[in-house]
């Protein structure tokens, strides 16, 4: 099973989390991404996002910022199982200022979310990789940290999440400062090798 997203023809329902507007709204605001039909990887189209679609997810411990999310039933699609996945993606910042963050991918279900943290992500800086970031999945809690859960008391645990993700997404924690500038994302892949 290949997950893939190439934005050939609009965003993908790749979005950004705006938390402070979200607390102001009552509910959750995301913020769909800009899409280009070209600029990409090899000249392919793109999504973009900046300071202005996210802000800092305080309920998040560490505190955290969620500047691409992706909810599979946003494309009427199931969840899906992560176990062993290899992770493919193309991330680039334009005047991307990180102030000290890191750069996870993380997935979330039933009101937990936990983060990759044994993978932090490089970001290309003004320019698109020669080749994809790529790493495999591993159900393994030293490679992991769980950020938040509406159930505290109750966090679904790792291999829970991993076997039935609805959301997944890219996050910078660690931050000392404001992050700002543009994140790009001109390819995602995830294979699941059954």
């Amino acid at each position: 099973m290949i997950i893939s997203n190439s934005f050939e023809k609009g965003p993908e329902t790749w979005c950004s989390y705006e938390y402070h507007a979200s607390t102001v709204a009552g509910q959750n605001i995301f913020i769909l991404a800009t899409w280009k039909a070209e600029g990409g990887v090899g000249n392919g189209g793109y999504v973009w996002v900046d300071q202005t679609r996210w802000s800092c997810d305080a309920p998040e411990k560490p505190l955290s910022i969620l500047p691409l999310i992706q909810y599979r039933g946003w494309a009427d699609e199931d969840p899906v199982d992560l176990r062993g996945a290899e992770l493919a993606v193309y991330l680039r910042g334009d005047e991307l200022a990180l102030n000290g963050a890191e750069c996870y991918f993380w997935i979330h279900v039933g009101g937990t979310r936990w983060h990759c943290s044994g993978h932090p992500i490089a970001i290309s800086h003004g320019r698109w990789a020669d080749e994809p970031v790529r790493f495999r999945l591993i159900e393994d809690e030293a490679e992991w940290y769980m950020s938040w859960s509406r159930t505290p008391e109750n966090p679904a645990p790792l291999g829970e999440v991993m076997a039935s993700a609805h959301s997944y997404g890219f996050s910078f924690v660690g931050f000392g400062g404001e992050v700002h500038g543009r994140l790009s994302l001109g390819g995602f892949e995830i294979d699941r090798h059954e």
